[in-house]
């Protein structure tokens, strides 16, 4: 279609770009302003030096991958992240901007520098060309793309409160021991490292209660994906419950895996980020989140439980601080972290009486089902956004006439 109140523009000459000051180590895991650097993940810090409404772009990944967000109030920046503002806001719209330079992350991983480390330089945004149509499609446009965006952010919101409930009643009852019925239960001295423990429990490993401890594969160098392709979860998406970041997604051939042994994803397993960097991080799939069917690659271990528990306690017990320290503990290597199976199974892990187990799932088993729909949501809301995405800021849907409160 022809847009004749669009008109291509080069960025330099509607937005302005400065960088942060700060060095990666400013980061504060419970500081009180956003900081902002070329990672993907939002971090914390104490500081702040802007208060602004602005595009946030990384300014440099090594994969060309750079990482772009819309903000407005108080943060800090990295000193290789742009912060971009408009020169004139009733021209221009900052949300309307950040859906444009979503389109062209692509461009700027073709032109960026450098050989390890791929860059952007103020040169290269500068000569960014874009289409802009006139302010007030501008401001529909990013109402409608927003609205997206904020119902993904709540639903997040929601996850991150649900997965909050079922920790504190966790610890409530397997940490504190105040679980139903706790005041007429004996306390004794396990003679391990739990400590004190109800008498009518048992204290175990997990070679006690694992049905199944495996890990997987992918073929060397990789493939690109097709749409017969099965997603392959590696490192990169062990990140919690209802957490996954489809940019980082891996495959393997349908041919590779349907000659898998093992590997693969079951409903409700609990999965553990085996070596590397953030060894002892973990998450647990399940409800066809993230897909219906998906494999797990070399550097993680499925954990699948026998009939002594379930695996929602599995999941809680090893998300435990003592216990994700204790993970971290198995590992004896210098160069590359990592834990085998055999140091796994040594674990220790503490199973309520049947009772106790069964209330336990009465009360998780709603909290869970709930957090896992609202992150299934998450994925049809983001798909429908990217789909949507290029046709507005392209001008190939015409919102100019629709009625919408911005």
């Amino acid at each position: 279609m022809e847009n004749n109140d669009w008109q291509t523009v080069k960025l330099g000459d509607y937005a302005s770009f400065v960088t942060g000051k700060l060095d990666s180590n400013a980061a504060k895991p419970d500081g009180m302003y956003p900081f902002f650097t070329c990672s993907r993940e939002t971090l914390r810090t104490d500081t702040y030096s802007f208060d602004t409404e602005c595009v946030l772009l990384a300014g440099n990944n090594a994969a060309g991958i750079f990482s772009i967000k819309y903000f407005e109030g108080k943060f800090d920046a990295y000193q290789r992240t742009y912060i971009i503002e408009p020169f004139d806001r009733n021209k221009l719209s900052t949300r309307f901007l950040y859906y444009a330079l979503q389109l062209q992350l692509e461009y700027m991983k073709s032109v960026s520098t450098g050989a390890a480390t791929k860059f952007l330089t103020k040169t290269i945004l500068d000569g960014l060309v874009l289409e802009i149509p006139e302010y007030d499609t501008q401001r529909k446009i990013a109402a409608i793309l927003s609205a997206y965006d904020d119902l993904i952010e709540n639903n997040n919101r929601r996850i991150q409160i649900l997965e909050g409930m079922a920790q504190a009643i966790y610890r409530e009852w397997f940490v504190n021991f105040h679980f139903p019925g706790h005041e007429g239960v004996k306390m004794v001295d396990s003679v391990t490292v739990l400590g004190v423990v109800p008498e009518v429990w048992d204290v175990q490993t997990l070679a006690d209660v694992l049905e199944n401890l495996e890990s997987g594969s992918r073929p060397k160098g990789g493939i690109n994906p097709d749409d017969t392709d099965v997603p392959s979860i590696g490192a990169e998406n062990i990140l919690g419950l209802g957490k996954y970041d489809f940019t980082k997604e891996k495959f393997v051939s349908s041919k590779f895996f349907e000659k898998m042994k093992r590997g693969i994803i079951k409903d409700s397993d609990v999965l553990l980020y085996k070596d590397g960097a953030k060894l002892g991080r973990k998450s647990l799939f399940r409800d066809g989140f993230p897909h219906d069917l998906c494999s797990i690659n070399e550097h993680v271990f499925i954990l699948r439980s026998n009939n002594r528990c379930t695996q929602s306690y599995l999941y809680f017990w090893l998300d435990l601080s003592n216990m994700t320290q204790a993970i971290i503990n198995l590992n004896s290597n210098a160069a590359q972290p990592g834990i085998n199976q055999a140091k796994v199974k040594t674990l220790p892990i503490l199973i309520p009486d049947a009772r106790t187990l069964n209330a336990l799932e009465e009360i998780i088993e709603p909290i869970l089902a709930l957090l896992f729909n609202l992150a299934k949501k998450n994925i049809h809301l983001r798909a429908t956004r990217d789909l949507l995405l290029p046709k507005l800021v392209s001008g190939n849907i015409d919102v100019s006439q629709l009625e919408i409160t911005v």
